[in-house]
């Protein structure tokens, strides 16, 4: 069952030819869409191997693999919206562990998803690694937040090993 343009109103960006890219962080660029599957959990991931950001001392560029999990509500974020969000950090100063943290909230707040994660594994600068890890959960998701943070420590501890 193929969408109708009523469905695909809200997504503005997709197929737009007139794309531009924004210079600044710009979280009001992400755009949603209905989830015709509600019935039930399953997972979207997405993979954001080019993720940039800055230093927010030292204006150095940071870079990263971001990768986001989350079961949907409602609503879903629209992919292209989500491509040119992520581009807006390249002139972001934050650290790694803020850069992570605001992604999810601001995709909680447009989303209001059942389950939400986003780890962030940065290239090493000054000699160390960085990968933070941010969820977050409804109610009925708690117990997933836990198990989820939980293998992320694990993983965490074989992405170091020696």
């Amino acid at each position: 069952m193929s969408r109708n343009n009523d469905e695909l109103a809200g997504c503005t960006l997709l197929g737009n030819q007139g794309t531009k890219y924004p210079t600044d962080y710009a979280p009001e660029v992400l755009e949603t869409f209905v989830n015709k599957h509600p019935e039930g959990d399953y997972l979207v991931t997405f993979n954001c191997p080019e993720f940039t950001s800055l230093c927010p001392k030292t204006g150095q560029p940071d870079f990263a693999r971001i990768i986001i999990n989350y079961i949907p509500g409602e609503l879903m974020v629209e992919s292209k919206s989500l491509k040119l969000y992520l581009f807006s950090f390249r002139n972001h100063g934050d650290f790694h562990e803020d850069c992570v943290n605001i992604i999810m909230k601001d995709l909680v707040r447009l989303m209001q998803p059942r389950y939400l994660e986003v780890l962030g594994v940065f290239t090493p600068r000054g000699g160390i690694s960085i990968y933070p890890f941010a969820s977050y959960a409804d109610g009925d998701h708690e117990a997933l937040k836990q198990a989820r943070l939980l293998a992320a420590f694990n993983q965490s501890a074989n992405l170091c090993k020696i």
